[in-house]
């Protein structure tokens, strides 16, 4: 009886565990469809933004700015974007894998490093690691602001002109598919400056498709600094969107691992009960001979 008891019990509270991971699957799913149009949106302004940097390259513009100069690195700045919460699979861990190997690659070029960290599950990891961090930032969930990313990436602007950085490093998950997202190291700082076309019949059509006033220079002055809180911006997206959709599809996971696992405690329950009442009417038929004789 008391094996078929604690089956019941074990079987109840796997139940329960169902039911928590079939309700954060769900809300997963509902945050994960959110976050893409939102991904999609950024990138969709991203990519226009780069034909526009393109077109103007393609005039025959000289392109100088600060963002584009490239300098030896002598101290590089890496932002890495983790989540706040667990229980997305291997989400955080591949992300943490990829920036301590970036980490490790500057401490043997003798490379300074300043690091930022975004999530609560990065920020305890690379402590425990014994990692310095400059900056830590727990507020971006699976809705990242804005003006939040501006203010930072405001922040790296400003070092990288001061000459206080020479690279921005950002390591996130990017995502690609549902099936597929990748840790990625993605450089954001130096800017890379369009490719310049030097046909002059390309260069004619670019010059008739779009007219600069007061010239193509003032313009890149607005342009690059936009371009790159964009792409900082998309990199919070993509991450957003890639933890979601890890959270959906490890919860998901959990759930089928426990309705298998309801379904063998049943069959187990089921035999320790029926074995257990075959012994009982074994017990009653063993009486009844006793009080025949």
């Amino acid at each position: 009886m008391a094996k078929a008891r604690a089956l019941d019990r074990r079987r109840r509270s796997v139940k329960n565990i169902r039911k928590i991971t079939r309700t954060m699957e769900l809300i997963a799913t509902a945050r994960f469809k959110k976050a893409m149009d939102r991904s999609v949106a950024a990138r969709d302004y991203t990519s226009r933004l780069t034909k526009i940097l393109h077109n103007i390259a393609r005039s025959g513009a000289g392109i100088v700015h600060p963002l584009l100069d490239v300098r030896p690195t002598k101290r590089a700045a890496v932002l890495v974007l983790t989540g706040n919460r667990g229980l997305c699979g291997g989400y955080n861990s591949n992300t943490i894998r990829q920036s301590m190997g970036v980490l490790g690659q500057w401490r043997s070029e003798g490379v300074s490093s300043h690091v930022a960290v975004s999530g609560k599950r990065g920020i305890s990891a690379l402590k425990f690691r014994g990692i310095n961090m400059a900056e830590h930032y727990t507020t971006f969930d699976d809705k990242p602001d804005f003006e939040a990313v501006q203010q930072i990436g405001a922040g790296y602007l400003a070092a990288y002109a001061a000459g206080e950085i020479d690279r921005l490093d950002v390591v996130y998950t990017q995502f690609h598919s549902i099936a597929r997202q990748s840790a990625e190291t993605e450089t954001l700082l130096p800017l890379k400056p369009p490719e310049p076309v030097g046909e002059l019949a390309q260069a004619t059509r670019a010059s008739q498709e779009y007219e600069f006033f007061p010239f193509a220079e003032s313009i890149l002055e607005e342009i690059l600094p936009a371009s790159f809180l964009s792409r900082l911006f998309k990199c919070f997206l993509d991450a957003a969107v890639s933890e979601q959709v890890a959270r959906m599809v490890a919860m998901k996971a959990a759930t089928e691992n426990a309705g298998g696992l309801i379904k063998d405690l049943s069959r187990r329950y089921n035999r320790a009960r029926q074995s257990q009442i075959t012994g009982e009417i074994m017990e009653i038929l063993g009486g009844v001979e006793a009080l025949k004789s």
